[in-house]
């Protein structure tokens, strides 16, 4: 599904990522590797592999896409312990099958929790607003002078209901007149309903597609 904002063509895609053609730029958000490890350190019982799962989907996309950057618009890493030996593993091995691929992380509240990568996994760390014209690149979405804010932090859902009055709850891209909100990227992770405003564009996401909220 396209969108234009600010006068660029972008892409969402199914895999709860944003395409930008024009800089061969990837976009996730909120991967928040290492949280089903933090969530087990911490005795909560819940499932391994997630981390695992979400690095092949990003595999898959980066084979698709070919892109010449990925970025993750913050919450890289969930907690300190993401930097434990079996995530940080992970993510290392990862790195290591796309090294001629160029990393950026905009700094996220988890991220500054957890600190800063090991320098050998060769990510830029930038703050926020990274500006690269006409967006402004965030984790946080408020309006910021002088570009569109594409950012994260959210991780926006709506719930659909059906005729049989169940309820469906999917995640989304959410745009308003100055900030993108993408989906949370991670497999662990939780979703948060939004309240679109007057004239916001809602795509919903599905397995396969993603289409515009119905009556939107």
């Amino acid at each position: 599904m396209e969108i234009e904002l600010a006068g660029e063509r972008l892409h969402m895609l199914p895999q709860r990522a944003l395409w930008w053609p024009a800089q061969q730029m990837l976009l996730i958000s909120d991967l928040h590797l290492g949280k089903a490890h933090s969530f087990r350190r911490m005795g909560v019982p819940v499932p391994a592999g997630s981390g695992q799962a979400s690095l092949q989907v990003l595999s898959e996309l980066v084979q698709t896409w070919r892109p010449r950057e990925l970025v993750c618009l913050g919450d890289l890493f969930h907690s300190a312990h993401a930097h434990d030996s079996a995530p940080a593993g992970l993510l290392r091995r990862w790195r290591a099958a796309h090294a001629g691929l160029a990393l950026t992380l905009v700094r996220g509240n988890h991220d500054d929790r957890a600190g800063d990568p090991p320098p050998d996994l060769d990510i830029r760390l930038v703050d926020e607003p990274w500006p690269i014209s006409p967006f402004a690149l965030c984790h946080h979405p408020r309006p910021i002078e002088g570009g569109y804010v594409l950012a994260g932090h959210l991780h926006p859902c709506v719930s659909l209901g059906g005729r049989a009055r169940d309820r469906l709850r999917l995640p989304c891209f959410h745009f308003t007149d100055s900030v993108g909100v993408l989906p949370a990227f991670g497999a662990f992770t939780g979703m948060h309903p939004i309240r679109p405003g007057p004239g916001d564009r809602v795509f919903v996401v599905a397995p396969d597609s993603v289409r515009p909220l119905p009556g939107r």
